[in-house]
């Protein structure tokens, strides 16, 4: 009988993670989450994934499909708790140091940022650093604001638009203090974002008709390509070049939208339509979690796009 390792001239190798650059066809079982994937030719779908501890709509998120943060939120109440996602189950992380919803994140799950939001009825600008384990206090944003988005890094990262009122505002990080950056041309809150501090991206939001996109260089926001779907409260993953941009409403939506850095262009749908979600991850391999639908939400969908990619191997 001939063998898989005859045909690939390699066996199925057990590995705590997945390989940097694997083969079209080639198969592995990562035995840190002990789930069997391949890299194989798919169309882009969403897929189940585990569900969060705790409901919450108007949370943030941070990090890879299998390294993410879910960061505060309303859950009704308004949330501290933190989660991390290891691609297949949530666990408990550790608490804000101030329980806050409609707030920021960016960077990874061992090395993230929170910044901004609604604490307990306070609009704040105040910013927690997370080394993996525990936040501490960072320096506070210029604009106190609520609604807004982040992207880049813990030392590098970019926060803008939020309100009410609705602002245009873009603050930059460095990892100690916040200092302005351009304003977008289009003020905005609810809005989703991408990318790093010298190359993010701005989609949708409350201005009508919420489908306008904003490109930054590191110092001013030029207009992009429009979304397909406008709406607002929708969530976002990868960068200026290779964007994604999911859910959102009014009424509540299950869009996806793909962007090559000039246009945006319509994917496989969500399973379940919702806004005011969570979203994490690259254009390939994306993650939404948490939101509206209602009622408030602890599910977790993942995220493939076409072509080749790393994929869970089931007998389903």
């Amino acid at each position: 009988m001939t063998t898989f390792k005859e045909i690939r001239g390699t066996a199925i190798q057990s590995v705590s993670s997945d390989p940097t650059n694997p083969e079209g066809g080639q198969i592995w079982y990562n035995n840190t989450i002990g789930v069997l994937k391949g890299y194989q030719l798919a169309a882009a779908a969403w897929a189940s994934g585990g569900n969060l501890g705790t409901a919450r709509y108007m949370t943030a998120g941070a990090g890879t499909q299998t390294e993410a943060l879910a960061v505060g939120g309303y859950g009704p109440a308004f949330l501290s708790a933190t989660e991390e996602y290891n691609g297949s189950t949530w666990s408990p992380g550790g608490n804000l140091g101030t329980a806050r919803g409609a707030l920021a994140a960016a960077g990874t799950q061992t090395v993230g940022l929170a910044f901004g939001g609604d604490a307990t009825g306070v609009i704040t600008g105040a910013t927690e650093e997370y080394n993996g384990s525990t936040w501490s206090p960072g320096g506070t944003m210029a604009t106190a604001r609520r609604y807004l988005v982040g992207c880049g890094t813990q030392t590098a990262a970019l926060g803008f638009g939020g309100g009410p009122p609705d602002t245009a505002v873009t603050e930059e990080y460095d990892g100690t203090s916040w200092g302005p950056g351009g304003n977008m041309a289009t003020a905005r809150r609810n809005l989703a974002g991408a990318g790093t501090q010298t190359a993010g991206l701005a989609f949708g939001g409350s201005a009508p008709p919420g489908n306008q996109t904003e490109e930054y260089d590191g110092t001013s926001w030029t207009s992009g390509g429009n979304l397909n779907t406008g709406r607002t409260q929708l969530a976002g993953a990868g960068t200026q070049t290779v964007g994604l941009a999911f859910g959102g409403g009014p009424p509540n939506t299950t869009a996806t939208e793909t962007y090559n850095g000039t246009s945006w262009t319509n994917s496989s749908s969500m399973t379940t339509a919702r806004r005011a979600l969570g979203g994490a991850g690259t254009q390939a391999a994306g993650l939404a979690f948490g939101g509206m639908i209602p009622p408030v939400s602890t599910s977790t969908e993942e995220y493939t796009g076409e072509g080749l990619a790393v994929k869970k191997i089931t007998t389903s």
